[in-house]
């Protein structure tokens, strides 16, 4: 991470008396994108980032940071920057992602290993416990650490492993089936990588991750 001048923001947070019991979608987007900033930094060995700093990050606008980051407490005296340790912690806290919560891979092709052999998810408290894939020739082969297994074992591992989040990087036309696979054995949020739009139950949420969208998105900021 490159580094600038820290010029307004503050050290360590003074705990509010209340706040909110229920973020907004776009807070708690917002805040998740500070999280992934500030855990980035402790890799780096930073010690403070300044909201101006996490603003060039995240591209949200450094008001915009105050103003949420306030919302959940007074964060010291101005003039040194947030304490990258302090603001994790407090964010990690608020989004309550102090548990640790499994993780099944679906899909051991290029998509699957790049997600599997990432350290991303445990950055954050996720552990990949199983990776499948309905390939028998890709069964067995290593991928960030586990072997993977046939298809036909998930629904047991995910009922005995209390597996809540699945990821799927498989085909589009494989997704929907085996969404309907996962829901049915107590999965009840999905990472969709793939092209399909899922239908699922109203208490199961889906989070699909699509390239091109993202690429639109930058683009019109760009030129607009």
């Amino acid at each position: 991470m490159t580094s600038s001048k820290i010029e307004d923001a503050p050290i360590g947070p003074v705990p509010a008396e209340a706040g909110p019991t229920q973020l907004s979608l776009g807070v708690a987007a917002r805040l998740s994108r500070y999280l992934q900033v500030l855990t980035q930094a402790q890799k780096t060995g930073r010690a403070t980032l300044s909201s101006q700093e996490l603003s060039d990050y995240t591209r949200v606008n450094s008001t915009q940071i105050r103003r949420d980051l306030s919302g959940f407490g007074k964060f010291g005296k101005r003039g040194v920057g947030y304490n990258v340790d302090a603001l994790a912690d407090e964010i990690r806290q608020i989004l309550q992602a102090g548990s640790q919560q499994n993780i099944a891979l679906f899909g051991a092709g290029h998509l699957g290993k790049a997600i599997g052999s990432s350290g991303i998810f445990a950055d954050h408290g996720f552990n990949v416990i199983a990776v499948f894939d309905a390939d028998p020739k890709k069964v067995g082969m290593n991928v960030g650490g586990q072997a993977v297994r046939p298809i036909e074992d998930a629904k047991r591992v995910i009922e005995e492993q209390d597996v809540l989040v699945a990821v799927l990087a498989v085909p589009g036309e494989a997704a929907q089936v085996l969404a309907d696979t996962l829901v049915a054995a107590g999965v009840r949020i999905i990472f969709n990588y793939s092209e399909s739009l899922l239908d699922v139950p109203a208490e199961v949420t889906v989070h699909t991750s699509n390239p091109a969208a993202d690429l639109l998105h930058a683009l019109y900021f760009y030129l607009s």
